[in-house]
């Protein structure tokens, strides 16, 4: 899919620095984007309840209701819609409280205009391309990517867009291994995020899909990679 292929993709910016919102929007819009603009959290809120949105840069630190807390209200409500978080903040406990709350990449300021658009065009380009595909299962875990629903012994399990994409990797290629590249690749391409944010993605996954259940199916192998399978076939 080509650059010009996202013209229509609408983007809501959650950023309450009035000359960064202008200057990130400016970008936005020259790269073909429609943009939507919230200076908080609870301004974000709304405007996600009342539009549909193809991607969400949000900022971590906002007043009224900040980042995190946008974040896991629109994850909790079932909005699946790609976020794109962006923070001065760079440690790697921040980083995983942001994938933990459901964002799906991670930018940190200052940052590259091209990085930007380019990772966000990547989130489009993924949420876009989940359909069309069969149920797939492991034991009693069960995952539709048509209607992006995870199930474990019919539980529902609630993850990020991210998760589910690195859960349907896991899940098409069980019970094989799966290298940290083959993953990256398929999620990022070219675009390969820093070298935390796989691990922090995996750690998530795994506490969604295996922490409540007695056995375990996602499995590290040193030096190789991870692979999903039951008991029987680790």
């Amino acid at each position: 899919m080509s650059e010009e292929a996202l013209p229509q993709a609408t983007i809501l910016l959650v950023e309450d620095h009035d000359d960064l919102a202008a200057t990130i929007g400016a970008w936005l819009e020259d790269a073909g984007f429609a943009v939507d603009f919230a200076a908080d959290g609870a301004i974000a809120l709304n405007l996600v309840a009342d539009n549909e949105y193809d991607a969400i840069i949000l900022d971590l630190m906002l007043p009224r209701v900040n980042g995190i807390r946008v974040a896991e209200k629109l994850r909790d409500g079932g909005v699946s819609t790609p976020i794109l978080m962006l923070t001065a903040r760079d440690q790697l406990e921040d980083k995983i409280e942001g994938f933990d709350a459901g964002a799906d990449d991670y930018v940190v300021k200052p940052f590259a205009t091209e990085e930007l658009i380019a990772r966000l065009r990547a989130l489009i380009r993924r949420a876009r391309g989940e359909t069309g595909e069969g149920q797939l299962k492991v034991g009693d875990l069960v995952f539709d990517p048509r209607l992006m629903r995870v199930e474990r012994a019919g539980q529902r399990i609630t993850l990020s867009p991210t998760a589910m994409r690195i859960l349907k990797v896991l899940m098409r290629e069980s019970p094989r291994v799966v290298s940290r590249e083959q993953i990256e690749n398929e999620l990022w391409g070219d675009t390969l995020p820093d070298s935390d944010t796989l691990r922090s993605h995996v750690y998530n996954l795994r506490k969604g899909i295996d922490r409540p259940f007695e056995h375990k199916l996602l499995h590290t192998v040193q030096g190789m990679g991870f692979k999903l399978a039951t008991p029987e076939e680790a």
